[in-house]
């Protein structure tokens, strides 16, 4: 694929056929419920808070912990402010990519454009090496040898299929996938909550210093190691960002994003800081970082065992695979509709914004990023790469880092928008609520960056220069912007402006 091949005359791509309104996306498809479960689905409740939350507890502020993810979704909730306002004069599939064209201007939106499918397809390959990775440990333990490379595949064909169906039907699954893993980590959390009000004692101690409120003092969420827990907890709300992706199949989507995006995070953040303080009651706000420290792997599982029993950490276990299904998903589609903003546009093949005839669903679109995928996947297999120490935590990385560049450049983006015009907004929308959000998000790009070795496990040179990489990415991008507009001015002026031709 490329961006915006030059063919001149005949060749030209017919963006205006492309975007008709008979062959666009499926209108009012879905409500605040399906988007919430794409949301969570993105964010991977149980992936994020058995897998990430140990690694915070252990190298992060410890018991505060639980405190930080109420903090950094209450800079979520600030930069929320700025873009559903925003919302209500600039969307389309492209996510945030018209946003930053429409306030900081076209080349800067298609290198914000480049960035996101960069930072999306990367996590959707970490999600891929991940799920491979478990699945063929559960497979050695049976004595049966699979590569995870082949799991990782069955995976990508999987998501395709579900992805070329109606979008209510990828919400409707993802809402039975989100239920289920939320319902058994709240059904551990209070299983804890009901052993502290007993008094403890639970499998030799559990809940060993009582219920108390330490993880959500400011002691304990400024203590050593908060701008090592903020990166960990950071990483764990990607994806949330991606209510305004669906604003074109939302029934009022003027409303729905907005309480979409508001409900997500507030879930998100509220249900992550619930299980987190829980699990600290388990082990004791005192103890939790060195116990963290020891068992990261098995922190969540071992509470579990003692708690529930094998028998329900045999279903945690199961769920957090359907919970790399539900990510996987979520981001496939999240992605498809990215490609399909950009090829209506004619910024690339014009074939991506075809649509399916039945489902009304960016198919063409879902073949190139699945392909893409598997593509990334059997390099890294054929390069015999770890698929967790490499393929996992390296992309993972590199998506924390795009999707914080992307989130700033979006409050500039808002702050910009509405410098030449108020269209009538308040203050606190059009410039406090961004302008804080900005600050805060720079702050988290900086840690997340001066801890890139942590949080990637590795000293690789690759790895220390994504931001590099992903500078690059952009400037690219303005770069085919700029071009365009000497070359095709024409597609030049419809960049961030093709929905609104249709709509």
């Amino acid at each position: 694929m490329s961006i915006a091949t030059e063919t001149g005359g005949a060749g030209t791509p017919d963006v205006s056929a492309v975007a008709a309104p008979g062959g666009g996306l499926r209108r009012d498809a879905v409500g605040v419920p399906h988007i919430v479960f794409f949301v969570l689905a993105a964010a991977a409740p149980l992936t994020a808070v058995v897998g990430a939350s140990p690694a915070a507890f252990a190298f992060g502020n410890g018991a505060g912990v639980a405190g930080t993810y109420l903090l950094v979704g209450a800079l979520y909730l600030l930069f929320s402010v700025g873009f559903t306002t925003m919302n209500r004069f600039v969307g389309s599939a492209g996510g945030f990519y018209p946003f930053i064209a429409h306030g900081l201007g076209k080349p800067v939106g298609v290198g914000g454009a480049l960035i996101a499918l960069a930072t999306y397809n990367a996590i959707d390959i970490a999600v891929y090496g991940l799920f491979g990775f478990f699945m063929a440990d559960i497979a050695a333990q049976s004595g049966i040898a699979v590569p995870w490379w082949a799991f990782a595949g069955a995976l990508g064909l999987a998501v395709y299929v579900c992805g070329v169906r109606k979008i209510e039907f990828s919400g409707k699954l993802l809402g039975i996938c989100m239920l289920a893993e939320i319902a058994i980590l709240l059904v551990l959390d209070l299983a804890i909550v009901a052993a502290g009000i007993g008094g403890g004692g639970v499998a030799g101690g559990a809940v060993p210093e009582g219920l108390t409120i330490v993880p959500f003092t400011p002691s304990a969420i400024l203590s050593d190691g908060l701008g090592v827990g903020l990166v960990f907890v950071v990483a764990s709300f990607i994806g949330f960002e991606a209510t305004v992706i669906f604003g074109e199949e939302a029934g009022n989507p003027k409303r729905t994003i907005p309480v979409a995006t508001y409900v997500a995070v507030i879930v998100v953040a509220c249900f992550y800081a619930f299980s987190t303080w829980a699990i600290t009651q388990y082990y004791g706000p005192s103890a939790i970082a060195a116990i963290a420290t020891e068992h990261t792997a098995t922190l969540f599982f071992d509470a579990s065992d003692a708690l529930l029993g094998p028998s329900m950490t045999l279903v945690m276990n199961v769920l957090l695979i359907t919970s790399l299904f539900a990510c996987a998903l979520s981001f496939h589609n999240t992605i498809n509709r990215y490609f399909f903003a950009i090829g209506r546009e004619g910024l690339a093949w014009t074939g991506l914004a075809a649509t399916h005839r039945d489902h009304q669903s960016p198919h063409v679109a879902g073949m190139v990023q699945t392909g893409l995928a598997l593509g990334a996947v059997a390099l890294f297999a054929l390069a015999g790469l770890d698929p967790f120490a490499i393929v996992f935590a390296w992309m993972s990385t590199f998506a924390s880092i795009g999707i914080l560049v992307i989130q700033i450049l979006v409050s500039l983006a808002v702050l910009g928008f509405f410098r030449a015009d108020s269209h009538g907004v308040g203050i606190w929308h059009r410039l406090i609520a961004p302008a804080l959000a900005m600050l805060g998000l720079g702050i988290c790009l900086i840690l997340v960056i001066s801890n890139v070795e942590l949080v990637s496990g590795s000293d690789s040179m690759i790895v220390a220069g994504f931001p590099l990489i992903i500078a690059a990415i952009g400037l690219a991008g303005a770069g085919i912007a700029l071009r365009l507009r000497h070359r095709r001015p024409a597609i030049y002026q419809r960049i961030g402006r093709a929905f609104e031709e249709v709509a």
